[in-house]
């Protein structure tokens, strides 16, 4: 079963290689292309994307939500390593709790980098 987003997705891909400079460039990200629509796997990206979309959509805090509370959770993990953990060692003066600081940052700056995109985008969500 084929899914209709498909010729969409594979159109836009094509346009975005045709701007490829370099012709060599340009035939291999069309053979990968050309590859992943064969294999299947672009129909099952193009599934993903569409349950991205419904779940998004859905009122229901548990469905919608699992976004906002993992920005919530990193937040509160952000504001320890950069704020609270610091300030802690410098009133007390000793060391302070070990933290998962490169673990927090990283995905921190993930999903604000998500959030951005959307907003860029006018994608608005459950907020």
């Amino acid at each position: 079963m084929g899914l209709p987003i498909i010729g969409p997705v594979v159109e836009l891909l094509g346009k975005v290689i045709d701007k490829f400079p370099d012709p060599k460039m340009k035939a291999e990200a069309l053979q990968q292309l050309k590859e992943l629509e064969q294999s299947g796997e672009l129909a099952i990206i193009a599934g993903q994307v569409e349950i991205n979309k419904i779940e998004a959509a859905s009122p229901n805090m548990f469905i919608a939500g699992w976004r906002p509370f993992f920005g919530w959770v990193l937040g509160l993990g952000i504001a320890m390593v950069l704020l609270v953990n610091p300030i802690l060692v410098w009133k007390t003066q000793r060391e302070g709790p070990k933290m998962p600081t490169e673990i927090i940052l990283t995905l921190g700056a993930g999903m604000i980098g998500l959030r951005s995109w959307e907003k860029g985008r006018g994608v608005e969500g459950n907020h």
